[in-house]
């Protein structure tokens, strides 16, 4: 079974690789953000993944926040809503051949975390993206998460929803590493169960609404894997 699951990786891979390059290659033609969506959506079909949403998205959503564990997570957000997402990410990943572009491209935010004038650029990318009414997406982790348990959020999510006043809604992303684990080479074809939770306001007066969204999010995640068997 390991063996399969690893030969199944290498496919889902090689999926995922050549639809990122399709995105690369057709983005002039088929401009943001059809040609990204186009890609995930390859993605999903060509590997057999389907997805079950729990929830609604509110439309008047200028800020997702998700939990984060596996490359599947940003295919599986662009499947689920037609809205245009600007991916907030690190710099080192804008920096990177090839998976660069995929980030590039589409005009993502890029973050560069020690560097203070890089939070000026965060503010100033993220003001400019919500003037094209795109919807800023981040993984509050900063990194993927490899188990059950989310990590501290970091803080420039509050920054930006707190400048901004944005509406933020959090969406909980089930398990996706069972699926697809880039560490142990490993994927299998199954259903990815997403959450929509309730959107509010940030209130910059609310100094912990972040670390106690964390909370509500992992408890969310943590009752639907105690009360869903196909979690187990």
């Amino acid at each position: 079974m390991k063996i399969f699951a690893q030969i199944s990786w290498f496919f889902a891979t090689i999926v995922i690789v050549t639809s990122l390059a399709f995105m690369i290659l057709t983005f002039r033609i088929f401009p943001r953000p059809y040609s990204r969506k186009f890609s995930a959506w390859l993605i999903r079909v060509t590997i057999f993944f389907t997805v079950e949403i729990k929830g609604k998205e509110d439309p008047n959503a200028q800020m997702f926040l998700l939990n984060h564990q596996s490359d599947l997570d940003i295919a599986i957000m662009e499947t689920i809503t037609k809205r245009d997402l600007a991916w907030v990410a690190k710099k080192e990943l804008f920096d990177m051949p090839f998976f660069g572009l995929a980030l590039k491209l589409p005009q993502d935010i890029a973050v560069e975390r020690e560097s203070k004038t890089s939070l000026i650029k965060l503010l100033k990318d993220a003001k400019h993206v919500l003037k094209t009414n795109r919807v800023i997406t981040m993984f509050p982790e900063g990194t993927r998460s490899t188990k059950d348990v989310m990590l501290p959020f970091k803080s420039g999510a509050k920054i930006v929803a707190n400048a901004n006043k944005l509406c933020v809604q959090p969406i909980v992303l089930m398990q996706t590493a069972k699926y697809y684990n880039m560490k142990n080479l490993y994927y299998k074809p199954g259903r990815v169960t997403v959450i929509f939770m309730e959107s509010f306001i940030a209130d910059k007066s609310d100094e912990n609404w972040l670390s106690d969204l964390r909370i509500k999010m992992q408890k969310v995640y943590d009752d639907e894997l105690a009360n869903d068997p196909s979690h187990r």
